[in-house]
């Protein structure tokens, strides 16, 4: 034994009393002894012996002189391979310093006095019959010692270290099962096995029946008697290696050459838990406790790249009594002690380690040996779900299209002799019908109208009035064409009035905005009576704006007071009754004329009305703006236009006519119009107050006709009056300021200089200043009789109010209202619709295809106690990082169109808030309105990223998730899109949602930003929720196979947190949208 390595022990006990070695790999060239180790080695609590095991540094290599064989030239030797498996060990448990574990006797190759126990090596050559039994006890046959003729029997005992077979009497005995045997015969012999059904001990020199395990050992009451030919192959290929003086490789404990093998578990262990669940150990008994192996190099690299390692195809342990992982698609159930290993039924899947098949879901695919389920139902959903919306798009398209052509075919008459009309005033010719077959003739007196200066038909008709109508007078059918007699009276009850309009009365209205020490608006008195047209004129920062928000109550820090009809008030108690049309044509593009209009009529009409009510009133309306040819047309955008600048025009007209408004205020309606448009609107504004019905319109520098039709005019000049009364005697005040007027001059565009300060052209000589004009109109006002205002007569205030408190409907309604809408226009932007859906599958396909190589094992730990020596190289980021990931890509896919929920129609929403739309209805309708648009983004999204990554989680499970995130992160955007100017709100909303999801605690570890102490920061954030979800679904379901709860506290993530992270979730989009809705609220937004 001379070129043998020994182990020196210390303090040896009796045969397989536990030891625990310190294996110290920091220095492993030097000698470490019990006096020179570490005093923290020694104080460990559960350390009861500190044994040194070292080995001596040897130049040459070093074997067994038994076993080993000679040297080979450029083999490692002993310490050298040692000492590369504790490092590698080391790197794997993540600690370079020291490694304690349980150990026993008997290793393979060194001195077998104190090393694990290897059933595989015969300690006696065999003279007859024998075998290893299924726990690995040597069974012998032999001649029993009895007086009297010998009788041949079984002899099987499990601890061999007590001597040999032959010469003690110790285990458990067996007659021979066919009668007297040959124990001299070959040690393969099967021909007369043990009868295992009457076991024997060796009682008093005889052989007894002892059915029991009384006054047996722990090792040989395991033995059953029964051979296990795996066993016993190896045995007999051991022993006739000894005999042909060659290395007994079929009995190496270790299969890399000179390797120390470790009890990994002792007996007493061993009997209590046996195999670790999700452990192949179908070599391992009492008498095989499970043993570790230092692996060969291949092995120690796959293991540290968390890999197991396998040989053809099968994991394998680096010798015969090392436990390893159950195979993917196998799984080794408890019951058998870790013995076998069976193939995953169909219907399951087993991934490594598995212990019990798991279920697969119903509609999954999991044929025999699946070591992953693969998610068809909801790909087969997702089919179903796209070909339905498909066709049900089509069919409603076809079905509203067939709609159109019947309303159309039923309006055609109408429409055919109100164009014939209209031809007819231009013409002088009246058309015949198509079968006559004869030449235009002049018009008989059947076609002609009342007036030659006639202005057509819809509004304008109204200028066709004699002068027997008037404001205070009712009128009659008489005197209105149907269409116009269907609005007045749709009017008057809408208002419960007999004659339409508001009076307003105004004195020294003033305006002073925070931290400025200038007043924009001051001293601003006048009045503008029902049933005119006024006009609101001035240049530049004359305060024109300012005026009507003071006049409307839009403004606050005012001065001065406001009444209407006659009486002190408010006008900002009248807005369901006032009607406000902006410079822009604030409609919603994707809404036809008729949507738009008809939506406007339904929200702000009184609560009483019926739906065929409201719709005869919009047709009313719809017919006097002149708009049923492009009644059921797109508005389309100013970018993107379908009908015509001044349709578009009338259409926001023909929003505030709907409600049924008393007055109506219009900020440059002309503008943007061509100069036809602009006339023939202009005349439309004064047909309208011809009715009854005050019209007030901001303009800057109106066309000669259009200035000739103002009835009023309020001239403003750095926010103070310069004029205030009738556009009939405009010209007369300025001539007696001294301005003349040019002969066959635009009207409008003198006073606009003259208002202006640029009236020299004008006036050769004198003051020509706004601040004199001011003046001059102070003095001339003061001097004027008080002049007689309306009193109303329609209703008391009481009554008044009344009426207004019934108009609009109520708030459920207004929110079904809006839903409508909202979602027919996402039916509208099909396109924008189609193109999220394929991002979100897109985005799942290539985030499935990045992880589907891993074949949905995202989380190895450590294995648990006593096995965690066995573990490979810990992965646990996989499980983050695939959060990680997911939050980035529903950050990109959703962030963007969730912007778009609001800041598209920022500016319609504040329209129709200030007209009295519920604030809360319309909110609360576009969030619900993209939930459907969410859940199937979700959907495509999930589909194609589980049938990819293919993990442990339920499928509903992660669906559930992933959608209460791509509800936060909606939640997020509708916060950007009021906060952010909406050419950069889609940019900061990806940002954003980039941001949140780097805050999902996958990197940095949420475990380090405790550390830092800013936990608090990562937890507002939904990412770190949303991973906490997928970390703790990934990992929990190998808490018996790995040390689940170590891999929590390196993360720092909470494995059973499951209901309060998705509470936390739905909470965090709830909080983003009452954000969003209180910014909708109070902030003020830039957009334009």
């Amino acid at each position: 034994m001379n070129n043998c390595v020994t182990v020196d022990s210390i303090d040896v006990q009796a045969r397989r009393t536990p030891r625990i070695y310190a294996m110290f790999t920091l220095y492993p060239n030097q000698d470490w002894t019990p006096s020179s180790m570490p005093i923290i080695f020694r104080q460990q609590k559960f350390v009861e012996q500190a044994l040194a095991l070292w080995v001596r540094p040897r130049h040459d290599a070093v074997y067994l002189a038994r076993c080993c064989g000679p040297p080979v030239r450029g083999s490692p030797t002993v310490q050298d391979t040692m000492t590369d498996w504790f490092h590698s060990f080391a790197m794997v448990q993540g600690a370079a310093l020291l490694s304690i574990v349980n150990m026993s006797r008997k290793t393979f190759g060194l001195d077998t006095s104190d090393l694990p126990q290897d059933p595989y090596y015969p300690q006696t050559d065999p003279t007859g019959p024998s075998f290893l039994d299924t726990e690995g006890c040597l069974c012998a046959l032999q001649v029993t010692p009895a007086g009297g003729a010998p009788e041949p029997a079984w002899q099987c005992i499990g601890d061999q270290s007590k001597g040999s077979i032959y010469t003690i009497r110790t285990g458990r005995w067996f007659n021979t099962l066919n009668g007297i045997g040959n124990s001299n015969g070959p040690i393969n012999d099967a021909s007369n096995p043990p009868d295992i059904e009457k076991p024997k001990r060796w009682l008093s020199g005889a052989l007894r029946d002892s059915p029991g395990s009384d006054g047996l050992s722990v090792y040989d009451s395991a033995c059953t008697g029964k051979n296990n030919t795996r066993f016993s192959t190896s045995f007999y290929e051991a022993t006739a290696q000894i005999n042909a003086g060659q290395q007994p490789y079929s009995a190496a404990p270790c299969y890399r050459q000179g390797a120390v093998p470790i009890e990994i578990q002792t007996v007493e262990s061993w009997q209590a838990n046996g195999c670790s669940p999700g452990f192949l150990c179908e070599n391992n008994t009492v008498n095989s406790i499970p043993q570790y192996c230092p692996p060969l190099d291949a092995c120690q690299m796959a293991r540290l790249a968390s890999f197991t390692c396998s040989f053809g195809g099968k994991n394998a342990g680096m010798g015969p009594f090392e436990p390893v992982v159950c195979q993917a698609g196998n799984y080794c159930p408890e019951e058998d002690n870790g013995k076998v290993s069976i193939v995953c039924p169909a219907g399951s899947y087993c991934q490594p380690g598995a212990a019990t098949p798991t279920p697969c879901s119903v509609g999954s695919r999991c044929p025999a040996g699946s070591s992953y389920e693969l998610f068809l139902i909801p790909l087969v959903i997702l089919i179903i779900v796209d070909v339905l919306m498909i066709a049900g798009m089509v069919t409603y398209r076809f079905r509203k299209r067939l709609r159109d052509h019947q309303s159309n075919k039923s309006r055609r008459p109408t429409l055919k002799r109100g164009m014939s009309s209209m031809k007819a005033q231009i013409t002088g010719y009246r058309a015949l019908s198509e079968d006559a077959d004869r030449e235009m003739l002049p018009m008989s007196a059947t076609y002609v109208p009342n007036r030659t200066d006639s202005y057509g038909g819809g509004f304008q008709a109204a200028l066709d009035l004699g002068s027997e109508y008037s404001v205070n007078v009712r009128p009659t059918s008489e005197m209105l064409n149907p269409q116009l007699m269907a609005f007045v009276s749709s009017m008057r009850r809408a208002t419960d009035a007999t004659n339409l309009g508001l009076s307003f009365s105004y004195s020294d209205l003033s305006f002073h905005p925070k931290k400025s020490s200038k007043m924009i608006l001051q001293n601003v008195t006048g009045s503008i009576d029902r049933g005119t047209l006024t006009a609101v004129m001035g240049g530049s920062g004359a305060g024109k704006s300012t005026f009507v928000n003071v006049l409307m109550g839009k403004t606050k820090n005012t001065g001065g007071t406001v009444a209407v009809n006659s009486s002190p008030d408010k006008l900002k108690r009248y807005k369901k009754v006032i009607g406000y049309v902006p410079q822009d044509d604030i409609v919603l593009p994707e809404l036809t004329v008729y949507e738009n209009i008809v939506h406007s009529a339904k929200i702000r009409l009184p609560q009483t009305w019926s739906t065929a009510d409201i719709e005869s009133h919009v047709d009313s309306v719809i017919d006097c703006l002149e708009l049923s040819h492009v009644r059921n047309s797109l508005v389309g955008s100013v970018a993107v236009p379908v009908i015509s600048g001044g349709q578009r025009k009338r259409v926001s007209i023909g929003m505030e006519l709907a409600s049924a408004p008393m007055a109506i205020f219009l900020d440059e309606p002309t503008s943007g119009l061509d100069a036809t448009a602009a006339s023939s609107l202009m005349r439309t504004l004064k047909a309208v107050a011809r009715l009854g019905i005050t019209v007030i319109v901001i303009i800057h520098q109106p066309r000669t006709e259009i200035f000739e039709n103002f009835d009023n005019l309020i001239l403003l000049g750095n926010g103070q009056t310069i004029y205030e009364g009738p556009q009939a005697e405009v010209q007369d005040y300025f001539e007696g300021l001294g301005f003349g007027f040019p002969k066959h001059s635009n009207h409008g565009d003198v006073v606009t200089d003259i208002i202006t300060g640029n009236g020299r052209d004008y006036k050769q000589m004198g003051e020509i200043s706004k601040d004199s004009l001011i003046s001059k109109w102070s003095d001339h006002h003061q001097s004027l009789a008080p002049k007689e205002r309306h009193v109303s007569s329609i209703m008391s205030n009481h009554g008044m109010y009344a009426a207004i408190k019934h108009r609009g409907a109520p708030l459920y309604r207004q929110a079904w209202l809006c839903l409508r809408r909202a979602m027919l226009q996402q039916y509208r932007t099909k396109a924008a619709f189609w193109a999220e859906m394929g991002l979100a599958a897109l985005a799942g396909f290539l985030l499935g295809l990045a992880e589907h190589s891993k074949k949905g094992i995202l989380f190895t730990g450590t294995f648990k106690e006593p096995y965690s020596i066995l573990s490979t190289a810990v992965d646990f980021k996989s499980a983050p990082e695939l959060a990680l990931l997911v939050s980035i890509a529903v950050g990109l896919v959703s962030g963007a169109p969730g912007v778009k929920t609001f800041s598209e129609e920022l500016l319609v929403h504040r329209r129709e808030a200030e007209a009295g739309h519920n604030r809360l209805a319309y909110f609360l309708a576009k969030v619900v309105s993209v939930l459907p648009r969410m859940l199937f983004g979700c959907l495509h999204f999930t589909t194609f990223l589980f049938i990819l990554t293919v993990p442990v989680i339920n499928w509903g499970l992660a669906f559930l998730t992933n959608f209460f995130y791509f509800y936060c992160i909606y939640g997020l955007a509708s916060i950007v899109s009021m906060l952010v100017r909406r050419e950069d709100a889609p940019l900061f909303a990806t940002m954003i949602s980039l941001i949140v999801a780097i805050l999902s605690g996958a990197a940095p570890p949420l475990a380090k930003v405790k550390e830092w102490h800013l936990e608090w920061l990562w937890r507002a954030s939904p990412g770190v929720w949303l991973a906490e979800i997928y970390f703790g679904q990934l990992v929990s379901p190998f808490a018996y196979l790995y040390d689940v709860d170590s891999a929590a506290a390196a993360t720092g993530f909470h494995l059973n947190w499951l209901w309060r992270n998705m509470g936390v979730l739905v909470g965090i989009g709830t909080i983003y949208r009452v954000v969003a809705f209180l910014a909708m609220i109070f902030g003020q937004s830039r957009r334009r």
